[in-house]
């Protein structure tokens, strides 16, 4: 199974910040420990037409020129660099390599199936602006570019590639769902506290609000629910899943009370959603502030043990 990751590991942030950059660093480490079938590869970075395709001119300009007005740079929630630009960039471009892989639209590529990305989730940021420590939407741009790739390879098609995005990061998904309101071609569904960051939220295809402190049973209920009404909507070709740690029961601003077996729960629903219906998956972090940073990458480190499984079924299909 391929995963990308950006470089750029840790940020140039003042002291006693919190953004919590080391945990890719750390779940990186654990991968090539733990997990030898993960080829692990540096993502690309973004290129300004692949941004435009979501993001305005103006936006990936300042972002690249360090020229954002204050005001938007502490909405972003870290300082600028040109470390973090090209971070960003990194970012998003290994969510489009971890979709191209899942689908196949490399030169001779066959679909892996599944592709992950070992950050990404940057499901705040709008067409115009970033927010809480999300810099380029990462998910939307992998949507529109597949899209667009996909139209290339299937002239005759009359629709455009179908894209879901399974948002699971405890925060609600603002920026996706502004970027593709009323777009009929990507369906957005997140599952997110109801209490939680974002405090205004936009209307995805589908939000599912979840009550502070919910555990395994009642979320896992809420979920089977979710995917029965996204089979009944929407066909997809391909999914988006933001799998993010930040429901886990000790993140400090997730709010919400799954233990590991229920946050694996979710995982193998969703993969298992995906491959009953043959549809493409890439995946990638999203969210996660745990007290504990190791118990953070415990928790992605089991999604990758999942997808490795449903990974292995794609090859053995062939």
């Amino acid at each position: 199974m391929q995963a990308f990751y950006a470089d750029h590991f840790v940020l140039p942030l003042p002291a006693g910040h919190r953004f919590p950059m080391p945990k890719y660093q750390l779940l990186r480490e654990r991968l090539a420990g733990e997990f030898p079938e993960v080829r692990l590869g540096q993502a690309p970075a973004a290129s300004d037409g692949e941004l435009a395709l979501v993001h305005t001119p103006d936006y990936i300009e300042a972002i690249a020129q360090g020229t954002l007005p204050a005001p938007a740079q502490r909405e972003i929630g870290f300082p600028w660099s040109p470390a973090m630009a090209e971070r960003a960039r990194r970012s998003a471009g290994a969510t489009v390599m971890a979709a191209r892989m899942a689908l196949g639209l490399g030169p001779g590529a066959r679909p892996e199936g599944i592709a992950a990305n070992l950050a990404g989730g940057t499901h705040h940021a709008y067409a115009g602006k970033g927010s809480g420590f999300c810099v380029f939407n990462d998910a939307a741009v992998a949507a529109r570019l597949m899209q667009a790739e996909w139209a290339r390879r299937h002239r005759q098609a009359r629709r455009p590639l179908q894209v879901a995005v399974v948002d699971l990061d405890v925060h609600q998904g603002n920026g996706t769902a502004s970027i593709f309101a009323g777009d009929a071609s990507v369906f957005t569904l997140s599952l997110h506290g109801e209490k939680n960051f974002p405090f205004r939220k936009e209307a995805s295809d589908l939000d599912v609000e979840l009550a502070d402190g919910c555990l395994d049973a009642p979320y896992l209920q809420a979920l089977e629910h979710a995917l029965d009404e996204l089979d009944h909507r929407f066909a997809p070709g391909l999914v988006l899943f933001l799998a993010g740690a930040d429901p886990y029961e000790g993140d400090r601003l997730g709010r919400l009370s799954l233990s590991f077996d229920g946050l694996e729960a979710r995982d193998r629903r969703v993969f298992d959603w995906a491959w009953q219906r043959r549809i493409p998956l890439a995946f990638s972090m999203a969210g996660g502030y745990g007290n504990n940073i190791n118990e953070t990458v415990q928790v992605q480190v089991n999604t990758y043990r999942v997808a490795l499984e449903y990974w292995r079924r794609w090859n053995s299909a062939g």
